[in-house]
């Protein structure tokens, strides 16, 4: 049995990150549509949650012999219960924190309302649009004896009639109408009034019910399982599950429902016949006052007035010109004389595509590889790719089709890439393809080889590289090159356990990379000096990894994480992890690099990675870490980490007792706004750098071309007076 005195449940652990979400939703120092994406945020989190880790917890009870999980010593039904126990006070302040958003858009001009509240000219304007737009596509139903209750997709967003025939008071039926997905989830009134389409059928929903009258009226949100994937689970459990599961065939919109949201409170009667409908416990049933599924509120934001939005959003920022890339200079020449970093979404992904680009029609590169595992809708990456293998390149391309809810995205481009004559690997079995790493390959006229490498710790999304925080290192390091070539030679034959001399490639390095790093630091502690560890993650739950950190903090060397999410180790508990300590940042940015530091000062290895300290990425997926030797790109990323420790507006300290709290405000930093900042002043200071070296090499190419003139002008009148002296000699 695992010591669990200093861990604790995944599960749990996810809800208080999500709770952190809902506490940037209910700071009155953040601008109130801000608060706004904030809430859509927190319930988009947690319908996914239900989704994927209530819905394959759901699974176990299938199993005769239920694992145990290895953090808290659950079970997966007590996880069940301890999740759906925790979620009814999470419903309490999702609930009171939608209300305060709502009125605070009230006092700033901004209604958001129920059909009920308004003026009776707009209400008669509401139901003629529910006649002549909703009415006409509506999908409803009487359930009765030989109308039998519908079988909901997922995410289905209902109103639920009591009704009464008009000719027969004892005759009950319920009246189903499905809230149709093909229009907005909102009626605009005017420029800041909108009502949402569930309250605009539950007002007049009634009119498709003839011969009956309403009793009582509701509207419900049904969450479903979805598939799981086994690569997505950190269980320790025996294989026969996971042959279990592959063996399912199913299908995600119908799958068995986890959830059931109602928006008031039902009688018993009426509560046991969706129970029974639905096949829930009364426990996964959560009434809540606020809005459902409100993922569509990022476009309603977008739908107010412009002068609004900038009132009541952080300040426009769009990723800056790195200061590091000379705009005018090829990118395969700067590279070869520096590495270059990139820092997003502070500064701009263009470098990475120009990069591309230029491979593309370069007559020196031979050949493009890469790991593809999110990629944008209209994606320059793989158009480039495109053009790269129409120009005679060897393009290889290992695309993920199993990245969660991309994957019909993965399969279109994929298909594309595969039509101009990209080479398309899919992974291996069992392991996702989750590392982010290209390798470009040119051969020059003598015959000799050069590598170019860019290695990530997010996507090549041009989309998400604005809104996510993540390292590029891009290089022509021959060591590296050569790690980043004999991987892609493994990928092509299916092997995993390829050895790497500098770069961690999991499932087989990056384990025994960490631990001898890890070991090295508790042998300088032993030594007498002083052992440092400092990570940035998403997550970390894995069991093997937890316990390598504890063993590390019980030798005294000092542990520092910060850990935007999972976090199933606690800090602080004697004898197990005295000396770390860990934070967790939620901002305006989602914190998404990974960045492992050992040693300190000069001594530092420092890495970016792709990997979080989770079962799945160290053992189940292929990721990649890549050293980082440039001193200046070390530097660099060592200030970031001290940046990112200083904030006491945003960070949260975690306490053993699993809880989060906020640290004193001393400096007033909020680090992600400080690094907003300094993006636009190294932007700046670089054109302007760009601007002056300009104007130096004008004036430099003027005085070239006067001194070039003064002796054209020397050569002539020497030409001269040489010929009056032939004359003279004459």
């Amino acid at each position: 049995m695992a010591d669990i005195s200093f861990t604790q449940n995944r599960e749990l652990s996810w809800l208080k990150f999500d709770q952190r979400v809902l506490e940037e939703a209910n700071d009155r120092d953040v601008p109130v549509l801000e608060r706004l994406r904030f809430f859509s945020i927190f319930d988009t989190n947690l319908e996914e949650f239900f989704m994927v880790r209530v819905g394959s917890l759901t699974d176990f009870k299938n199993l005769k012999k239920k694992p145990i999980d290895s953090k808290s010593g659950m079970t997966s039904d007590e996880q069940l219960d301890a999740i759906l126990s925790e979620c009814v006070d999470l419903y309490k302040q999702k609930d009171q924190v939608y209300a305060q958003i709502v009125d605070e858009l009230k006092v700033n001009g901004i209604n958001l309302l129920k059909v009920s509240e308004l003026n009776e000219k707009d209400k008669k304007s509401v139901e003629y649009y529910f006649n002549t737009k909703i009415e006409p596509i509506l999908n409803f139903q009487v359930v009765d004896r030989v109308h039998p209750f519908p079988r909901l997709p997922n995410l289905a967003l209902c109103l639920v009639f009591s009704l009464v025939a008009d000719n027969d008071d004892e005759s009950k039926s319920v009246g189903l109408i499905q809230v149709p997905d093909k229009i907005k989830r909102y009626l605009k009134i005017n420029d800041t009034t909108f009502v949402f389409i569930e309250d605009i059928i539950k007002e007049f929903g009634y009119q498709v019910f003839e011969g009956y009258e309403v009793e009582n009226k509701s509207t419900i949100s049904l969450t479903r399982n979805t598939d799981i994937s086994y690569d997505d689970d950190d269980y320790d459990i025996d294989q026969d599950f996971r042959d279990y599961m592959k063996g399912k065939l199913k299908k995600r919109k119908r799958l068995h429902p986890v959830r059931l949201e109602i928006d008031n409170e039902l009688s018993e009667q009426a509560l046991d016949f969706l129970k029974s409908q639905f096949d829930l416990d009364r426990k996964n049933i959560f009434v809540t006052k606020s809005l459902m599924q409100a993922g569509f509120l990022f476009g309603l934001v977008e739908d107010l007035p412009e002068n609004l939005i900038a009132k009541h959003t952080y300040d426009p920022f769009s990723p800056q010109a790195s200061a590091m890339v000379d705009p005018n200079s090829p990118m395969m020449e700067q590279i070869n004389e520096k590495d270059i970093f990139l820092s997003f979404p502070y500064e701009s992904m263009d470098p990475v595509i120009r990069l591309l680009e230029e491979a593309a029609d370069d007559e020196s590169v031979v050949s493009i590889k890469i790991t593809l595992y999110r990629i944008a809708h209209d994606s320059k990456i793989a158009k480039a790719l495109i053009k790269a293998s129409e120009n005679g390149k060897d393009v290889i391309v290992l695309m993920e089709l199993r990245a969660r809810f991309d994957e019909d995205n993965n399969i279109l481009w994929s298909s594309k890439l595969e039509d101009a004559g990209c080479k398309i690997l899919y992974g291996f079995d069992n392991y996702k393809t989750h590392s982010k790493i290209c390798l470009i390959t040119k051969v020059d006229q003598n015959d000799n080889i050069q590598y170019i490498t860019q290695v990530a710790t997010g996507n090549y999304n041009e989309k998400t590289a604005k809104l996510y925080t993540d390292f590029s290192l891009m290089t022509s390091s021959g060591a590296i090159g050569l790690d980043a070539k004999d991987l892609f030679d493994n990928v092509m034959l299916g092997n995993l356990e390829g050895e790497y001399k500098n770069l961690m490639v999991s499932p087989k390095s990056m384990q025994d990379g960490l631990d001898k790093l890890i070991d090295d630091q508790i042998q300088i502690q032993k030594q007498g000096g002083q052992g440092y560890i400092r990570v940035k993650l998403n997550s970390i739950s894995d069991r093997i990894l937890i316990d390598k950190l504890s063993e590390a903090s019980n030798e005294g060397v000092k542990i520092v994480m910060l850990v935007r999410g999972i976090c199933c180790i606690l800090p602080g508990v004697k004898n197990r992890t005295e000396n770390i300590e860990i934070y967790s940042i939620v901002g305006r940015f989602l914190e998404h690099h990974r960045v492992y530091q050992f040693g300190q000062g000069e001594n530092a290895k420092v890495y970016i990675s792709s990997a979080d300290f989770m079962t799945r990425n160290i053992r189940h997926r292929m990721e990649v870490a890549v050293p980082i030797f440039d001193d200046d790109i070390k530097k660099r990323i060592l200030d970031f980490m001290d940046l990112m420790l200083s904030d006491d507006v945003k960070i949260r300290k975690l306490l053993s007792n699993g809880e989060y709290t906020k640290v004193q405000k001393v400096n007033n930093i909020d680090a992600q706004a400080v690094l907003v900042n300094n993006a636009k002043k190294r932007s700046i200071n670089a054109e302007e750098k760009r601007a002056v070296e300009k104007v130096a090499q004008k004036n430099k190419r003027q005085h070239e071309n006067q001194i070039s003139e003064q002796r054209k002008n020397l050569k002539k009148e020497k030409s001269y007076f040489r010929r009056i002296l032939d004359i003279f000699r004459k």
